[in-house]
């Protein structure tokens, strides 16, 4: 088992009465797997995705249970462990690339930050081919030409690609993908989904994809954790789940699922 979340709970403990935004979450994810994390806002998926990646905050929080990647605890894991991880075996995609992006640094310099970190040994030069060559994976169109640009003067979706390209510079094998569509059209979503079928069939990278959009869910994942208030209230295969939902939360979802308007 590649990622293991046992008995994990979260509470913030910033107000007057604690809050329990995760209650006893467990399920795995397999080498090579696509899991999909989904439920409403609120539900405790993102949350949990920010504990798998050890970035939540270590005051006024309380957690508990076990986070196990390859065997190894990460959930209270001292911070200097946690780097050896963060952006080497586990990369992570945030839903907003232009919040997640650096405005006044060029896109080649923001993809390879991750490989000054855990590739000390490579020049610049090195850095700078390894950059081209997975922008060019995540087909992102003139590698050379995006390297020196802004943000600003890349569309949404060619951010998000870029986004996926510095998550893969140091080819993890686990990528987080919270919301990674959420702020693209439809057409562009279709494209991202494809793109990281492709990446996991041609990495063996597992895959954690956290979405509220059922339809991309059943399109891309072989498995569905449901969370609901903080709680896993169903998971299983994905066709299973989407053709025989045992919970009325589950159902609920599956009925909201836009349907094609037939003219």
């Amino acid at each position: 088992m590649l990622l293991e979340i046992k008995d994990l709970s979260i509470e913030f403990h910033d107000h007057d009465a604690p809050e329990r935004v995760v209650n006893h979450v467990s399920f795995g994810l397999e080498e090579g797997e696509i899991l999909g994390l989904v439920g409403e806002s609120g539900s405790g998926k993102s949350m949990t995705a920010m504990a798998v990646a050890g970035l939540l905050k270590r005051h006024d929080i309380k957690k508990s249970g076990e986070i196990l990647f390859e065997g190894e605890g990460l959930l209270n894991a001292p911070r200097p462990k946690l780097r050896k991880y963060q952006g080497n075996d586990i990369g992570i995609v945030f839903q907003e690339p232009m919040s997640s992006l650096n405005p006044v640094k060029k896109i080649g310099r923001q993809v390879e930050e991750s490989l000054k970190i855990h590739r000390p040994d490579m020049d610049k030069n090195a850095r700078k081919k390894r950059a081209l060559e997975v922008m060019a994976e995540v087909e992102l169109p003139e590698p050379e030409l995006i390297y020196k640009k802004y943000p600003h003067e890349l569309s949404g979706g060619m951010r998000q690609r870029v986004m996926i390209a510095s998550a893969m510079i140091c080819e993890p094998k686990l990528l987080i993908a919270d919301e990674p569509t959420t702020a693209l059209d439809v057409t562009i979503q279709l494209q991202i989904v494809k793109l990281l079928q492709r990446l996991n069939r041609e990495k063996n990278m597992a895959v954690l994809f956290i979405s509220h959009d059922l339809s991309l869910v059943k399109r891309l994942c072989g498995r569905v954790v449901v969370m609901q208030n903080g709680n896993v209230v169903e998971q299983g295969g994905t066709q299973e789940i989407f053709d025989n939902p045992k919970q009325p939360y589950t159902r609920e979802l599956i009925l909201a699922i836009p349907r094609p308007v037939r003219l």
